[in-house]
């Protein structure tokens, strides 16, 4: 199979979305907002909202705030179950990793929290609201979709994606029945979303990566990881991506839903620098390192996921709202020194002008 060669504008997955821009907003996973959904979606991309932790009613008032903002295509994004989701850990080990933690608790002025029944919603619920709610694209992660949900949503005309970080995950979606692969090199903000191999053995940068998954599947790819202007742009579509998915240029910009203080942070020179760590969540994540992270890893005791992801759930958001980058999860990829512009129009017109 050859390398694809698309045109700058109009290709394979344009023409498949009904898109003007191959540009795809990376989902986020708690600071998605409908402002910037929509506002990429609005400028001729594909703006994407992350429905991490949101149960079906949730998703039903996020798919009807997104469809009253914009009348363009949007992608909805889930995280594929993969077992360890539903995890249950004794209520003697739910009490030590609470332990670890009552420190944060205490600074933020927050009781420590019970042991939940459960750490997230159930994901039939959320795929039966997202089918239901008829996205252009519903994306995922962590996983191939299965069978019967890639066939109910092409029924429904619903196309669909998957992230892969090897080459074999990309094969594994394509024979999943996937419409098009997001290619996510370890140069990516947030969660690593392997799931064929450790996320610490699947560790290819965006630019060694593209081109072998380009050369291995026969649907449209997106490049994802490290690109946040013209040059990215223009190099990942010379590697023979049909689009870039962007993350952290956008995380920045006013219409996200990143506080004020984390914005600043991606924007200082603290940014230059990130580290891939398991303390916040329990699964590996790329993030700018603050205390928190700090003190965790010398520690080096942290919950499996979702027990951690939900623990440091508790009082992650109080931090945010008080502005305390200190107990955020400040999640960003290597391309945020390259970071200049405030609003989602201009950094679409900064990706487009490498068209």
């Amino acid at each position: 199979m050859t390398t694809h060669q698309p045109s700058a504008s109009s290709n394979r997955l344009t023409n498949l979305l009904g898109l003007e821009a191959p540009v795809v907003l990376g989902p986020f996973g708690g600071v998605s907002s409908v402002a910037l959904t929509a506002a990429v979606s609005d400028g001729g991309g594909l703006g994407s909202f992350g429905l991490y932790g949101y149960d079906g009613a949730a998703i039903r008032k996020t798919a009807a705030e997104l469809r009253a903002a914009t009348g363009k295509p949007f992608a909805l994004n889930l995280w594929v179950p993969n077992g360890t989701e539903t995890n249950a850990v004794p209520q003697e080990d739910f009490e030590r990793y609470t332990a670890a933690l009552k420190p944060y608790f205490e600074e933020l002025g927050i009781p420590l929290p019970d042991m939940p029944d459960r750490y997230m919603p159930d994901y039939g619920e959320q795929v039966e609201a997202v089918l239901e709610a008829r996205p252009a694209v519903v994306s995922f992660v962590f996983g191939v979709p299965a069978a019967d949900v890639v066939e109910e949503a092409h029924s429904r005309g619903i196309k669909v994606a998957g992230t892969a970080t090897t080459v074999a995950e990309a094969v594994a979606l394509e024979a999943g029945g996937v419409d098009a692969v997001v290619a996510s090199g370890l140069e990516s903000g947030g969660h690593r979303v392997s799931f064929l191999k450790p996320a610490e053995e699947s560790l290819i940068g965006t630019f060694a990566l593209v081109p072998q998954v380009a050369d291995a599947v026969s649907i449209p790819v997106i490049a994802a990881g490290g690109i946040a202007d013209r040059r990215g742009f223009t190099a990942a579509r010379a590697l023979g991506a049909d689009a870039v998915q962007v993350g952290t240029a956008f995380l920045a910009t006013q219409e996200s839903a990143a506080v004020p203080a984390y914005r600043d942070v991606l924007r200082s020179p603290a940014a230059a620098h990130t580290v891939l760590t398991r303390t916040l969540s329990g699964r590996l994540a790329r993030g700018i390192p603050n205390r928190i992270i700090g003190e965790l890893e010398e520690a080096g005791m942290a919950a499996p996921f979702p027990v951690q992801n939900w623990l440091t759930g508790r009082f992650r958001p109080q931090a945010a709202a008080r502005g305390n980058t200190d107990l955020m999860s400040l999640w960003a990829g290597q391309s945020a020194p390259l970071l200049r512009h405030g609003t989602a129009a201009d950094v679409l017109a900064e990706l487009l002008a490498g068209a």
